[in-house]
C-alpha cells in the first residue's frame, strides 16, 4: 500500500492514495491552518471507524441479516502531552434493519474488534477501545 502526501501551504496537506483518491487535511486557524479539511488524527479515527464498520456490515450480510443502515458515533480522548496518542476510543453502533438479533450484532462488532479490523487492533495497543450498540427496527 502506498500513499503520497504533498504539502499545499501552511499546515494543509493533500494526501493521495494508491487507489486514486485524494483528501485534503488541514489544521485549525489557531495552529496556522484555514480549517479546509479534517485534521490528520481525525483521519486516523475516521479510518479506524470505516474499517470496523466495513467489517460489521460484511459480517452481518454474510449471516443473512437484513441490515439497512449503520451509523457509528465515536468519542475519543487523547493524551495531554506529546505524543498525544489516543488513550480512549468508544464506538457506538446504531444498526438499522429488520428483525436483527442483538447477539448477531454483538458478535459482528466483537469479530471486527478482535480479529478483522487491523486499524482498531493496531490502535488498541495504545488506547482502551470500547463498543456498544443499539438496534433500530426498519419500517
Amino acid at each position: 500500500m502506498k500513499v503520497r502526501l504533498k504539502w499545499v501551504e501552511a499546515v494543509s496537506f493533500l494526501a493521495q492514495s494508491e487507489s486514486g483518491h485524494a483528501v485534503l487535511m488541514d489544521g485549525p486557524p489557531d495552529g496556522g491552518g484555514r480549517n479546509l479539511g479534517p485534521r490528520p488524527m481525525e483521519m486516523v479515527l475516521m479510518g479506524m471507524t470505516g474499517c470496523s464498520t466495513y467489517d460489521v456490515i460484511h459480517i452481518l450480510k454474510k449471516a443473512r441479516a437484513d441490515v439497512r443502515d449503520c451509523v457509528v458515533e465515536v468519542d475519543a480522548e487523547r493524551a495531554d502531552t506529546d505524543p498525544k496518542v489516543f488513550t480512549k476510543i468508544h464506538l457506538h453502533f446504531v444498526v438499522t434493519g429488520r428483525a436483527l438479533k442483538p447477539e448477531q450484532v454483538e458478535r459482528a462488532i466483537k469479530l471486527s474488534a478482535e480479529k478483522y479490523c487491523s486499524a482498531s487492533i493496531m490502535l488498541g495497543k495504545m488506547a482502551d477501545i470500547t463498543h456498544d450498540f443499539e438496534i433500530i427496527e426498519a419500517q
